[in-house]
């Protein structure tokens, strides 16, 4: 999955948004069983990137249950 903004992040809907959420969290926590099993991952840059992604979804859902408008 590419790197996800958060200009597109902010177009998806809360359904979307904690669909999205649920899914990368997923995809980290078999990163990090693979890595933690001493097995070689594909990109190691990946984890830190899925990190980023969760942080930037969780911040606008955090900004939509406040009310406020950011605007990019």
């Amino acid at each position: 999955m590419p790197i996800v903004r958060m200009k597109d992040i902010r177009k998806w809907n809360m359904e979307e948004m904690i669909k999205k959420l649920e899914e990368y969290r997923s995809e980290l926590l078999e990163q990090r069983a693979l890595q933690a099993s001493g097995g070689a991952i594909e990109n190691p840059g990946r984890i830190k990137e899925i990190r980023k992604t969760i942080a930037r979804i969780l911040t606008v859902i955090n900004e939509r249950k406040k009310g406020l408008k950011i605007e990019e």
